[in-house]
């Protein structure tokens, strides 16, 4: 089908996990990463953007042109961190792509890693919630031809994905036993990192739906 995406958060678990994914679906002709830092990858297909200023897409306009999709899973730990820190990164620079985005590829279709819990109505007593809530509900509101929220629980890395963020990496190293129970007894409320990468490309082949997606719904397009 020779599809075109970008991805945000390629050095991250999530972004790793749909890079590789996207780099071996045959639908999928070429993948460009956009981020701060070198990914350290080769592949005929992967295309690689180094961009400092997440607030500013302005310079690099042309060459967002002629993309699908983008698959935005680019995101930080709200831990230590006040609510206009977190609002900057998790808000601001999601709609800043977002917009310039939308500008060069109105047909695309963008998909917002987010998470369990976010909440919508904006108004919630936790900080991480409620932003992520407000940049769901914009996402939304943009006018992409479609736009899908992913919000996974409890999250297995495959393929020797590590966490970047320390905590999460912790818990992966000495408690993957809990997380495998939790899968145990409930089916539905865990996904790995190549299952939320087969959803994304299923999504962007073929729709969905709802446009506020859980873990049973991660799972049920990764096999679609």
């Amino acid at each position: 089908m020779n599809k075109k995406v970008i991805i945000t958060g390629a050095t991250g678990m999530v972004g790793k996990g749909v890079l590789l994914e996207c780099l071996d679906h045959e639908a999928i002709s070429e993948v460009l990463v956009i981020g701060r830092n070198p990914v350290g990858m080769e592949h005929p297909k992967f295309r690689e953007m180094i961009h400092q200023d997440f607030s500013d897409f302005s310079s690099v306009m042309d060459q967002l042109n002629g993309y699908d999709a983008c698959f935005f899973c680019m995101g930080i730990s709200a831990a230590g961190l006040k609510e206009e820190e977190y609002l900057k990164i998790t808000y601001d620079y999601t709609l800043s792509l977002a917009k310039a985005l939308l500008d060069q590829n109105p047909q695309m279709t963008f998909t917002y890693v987010s998470g369990q819990g976010t909440d919508s109505t904006e108004k919630g007593r936790m900080m991480w919630a409620r932003v992520k809530g407000k940049t769901e509900n914009d996402l939304l509101n943009l006018g992409f031809k479609d736009t899908y929220m992913f919000r996974p629980g409890a999250i297995i890395p495959l393929r020797g994905i590590k966490s970047r963020t320390k905590a999460y990496q912790f818990m992966y190293d000495y408690f993957m036993w809990l997380v495998k129970l939790i899968k145990f007894l409930s089916p539905n409320s865990v996904v790995n990192t190549t299952q939320i990468g087969k959803a994304m490309i299923n999504v962007m082949l073929k729709g969905y739906e709802k446009h506020v997606l859980l873990p049973k719904d991660i799972l049920k397009l990764s096999v679609k």
